[in-house]
């Protein structure tokens, strides 16, 4: 049996039958599984305007989490040039030098 994809709009349809009738009701009359009602309510109630997003397109969270993730990477990228680009000096300065320090 192939997994069957079903569109945002129908979603919203199917919950707004289920709200009028029962939800294993409404299941039958349009013959989807009475889960699938359930798991849709359940992911609008929690994600609200994000529900029903398809496959592959994340939330504003995901998104701004996926955001700071390739700016962390960037700037541990530049510390690394940086570190091998600017000698440290690790040295102990010449008494001369240190002497010659206001």
């Amino acid at each position: 049996m192939a997994n069957k994809k079903y569109g945002k709009e129908f979603k919203l349809e199917v919950l707004s039958l289920a709200q009028q009738v029962d939800g294993a009701q409404a299941a039958r009359s349009l013959d989807i599984q009475s889960n699938m009602i359930y798991r849709w309510r359940k992911e609008q109630k929690e994600t609200s305007e994000e529900a029903f997003r398809g496959n592959g397109n994340m939330t504003a969270q995901e998104g701004e989490l996926a955001r700071l993730r390739r700016e962390v990477a960037g700037l541990k990228e530049d510390k690394e040039i940086l570190r091998d680009t600017v000698p440290i000096r690790t040295a102990p300065l010449s008494p001369t030098a240190e002497a010659k320090k206001p």
